[in-house]
């Protein structure tokens, strides 16, 4: 079995549904990206992937979705 990094970001700015469609779409498009879950409410983002991220390619995927990576949770 492959080994995955389940990584839990937080993501200033999402309010609704359509605010963690647009990140989520971002990150899963993101090389060894497997899932994207996105909470509004709470403001974090669990990315599961084959291999850890650079953070900076998050943080470029969340940017290009309209908001702000303030970190790790």
């Amino acid at each position: 079995m492959t080994a995955v990094t389940e990584t839990v970001y937080k993501v200033t700015g999402m309010t609704c549904g359509h605010c963690e469609g647009a990140v989520t779409a971002e990150l899963t498009a993101l090389p060894g990206v497997t899932s994207v879950k996105a909470v509004a409410a709470t403001g974090e983002v669990t990315v599961v992937s084959a291999a850890p991220l650079a953070e900076a390619d998050v943080r470029a995927a969340v940017d290009e979705a309209g908001y702000e990576l303030a970190g790790r949770a």
